[in-house]
């Protein structure tokens, strides 16, 4: 009988009216309380619904916004070298106007010719050949490790020791090594302009790299500012990109310094370059081969004596003859 019998007001009259009143009572207020549970526990799984439904549409929301942030930094990227936005989105570099001094590798290179091209070429055509070379420079650039500043048309402007260094000679390798790199790299783009474009002449790199001390940082306003380097060592790198011959790359002798004993060059060469009152001294990377191979070395307890028999001349044998004779 009890199992069909419903909890209701009823029966809790009934319950009042049975003899052994207090056990009655006490199961009374048992079953209000698990009443009162009920509801509550009903009460809540409503709640715990609504709060997980919220959480759901926060979490899509969130996901959605996440998404929407990592297409805009993806876009961002492309507008910033990769160091650099590397930088700013670890927190290790303030988007504000600031700047210093420190001792960088400057690489300048532009395509001799390419004015001509640009006028025999349609814009479409002259638009991909340009992005696809640049995109090429762009690769070897980052794979050594430079810091690409800017593309200004076919010329494109790199530098080493900032935000990142390995030293000032090392950073200088790193540059002699990835302008290798690209002369190498243009003549496997002849033969592809050669299938795609009709040119008259190929297209040949020119290079200019210089070391020195330069300002590096934030430059600009407060609503917009670049990230570049500035100073005299950078526009005596770009006067060397202009002296220089076709295919060629030719460094300042501060480069040189820290590089000649891993790289072959030739004989140096004088510039009178604007803006300086003396003469330039300047020397062109022999593209044979790319690691000295032709030292003779000499160490005793009174000297240490450094040959390149390749590229010593008569008039600096004499000059060891002279120094020989004082010896004896």
């Amino acid at each position: 009988m009890m199992e069909n019998f419903s909890v209701t007001n009823e029966w809790l009259t009934f319950m009042d009216a049975v003899p052994e009143k207090d056990e009655f009572l006490a199961l009374k207020k048992e079953l209000t309380k698990l009443r009162l549970e009920a509801k509550l526990r009903k009460s809540l799984s409503a709640e715990l619904t609504r709060q997980k439904s919220i959480a759901d549409t926060a979490k899509a929301d969130a996901l959605s916004k996440s998404q929407q942030l990592a297409e805009l930094s993806a876009k961002l990227a492309k507008y910033l070298s990769p160091q650099i936005y590397e930088q700013i989105f670890s927190g290790e570099h303030n988007a504000e106007v600031k700047s210093y001094r420190k001792k960088l590798t400057i690489f300048f290179s532009d395509l001799v010719g390419f004015s001509t091209i640009s006028d025999e070429l349609e814009s479409e055509d002259l638009t991909n050949m340009l992005n696809f070379y640049l995109d090429e420079m762009s690769k070897i650039a980052l794979k050594h490790g430079g810091t690409i500043d800017k593309f200004i048309g076919d010329s494109v402007m790199i530098f080493f020791g900032d935000p990142q260094s390995h030293g000032a000679e090392k950073d200088a390798k790193n540059c002699i090594l990835m302008a290798i790199e690209m002369q190498n790299k243009m003549r496997d783009l002849e033969g592809h302009w050669g299938r795609h474009f009709s040119f008259r002449d190929n297209l040949q790199m020119r290079i200019g790299i210089n070391t020195g001390f330069c300002t590096v940082g934030n430059f600009g306003s407060n609503d917009r500012i670049d990230y570049t380097v500035v100073g005299g060592a950078v526009n005596l790198a770009s006067r060397l990109e202009t002296a220089a011959k076709a295919g060629s790359i030719l460094v300042s002798e501060e480069t040189f310094l820290l590089v000649n004993d891993e790289f072959n060059f030739n004989k140096p060469v004088r510039l009178n370059v604007k803006g300086l009152q003396r003469e330039l001294k300047a020397y062109e990377l022999s593209m044979r081969k790319s690691a000295k191979s032709n030292f003779t070395n000499y160490k005793r307890k009174g000297f240490n004596l450094r040959i390149d028999i390749d590229s010593i001349d008569q008039s600096e044998i004499e000059e060891l003859k002279k120094i020989i004779k004082k010896l004896e």
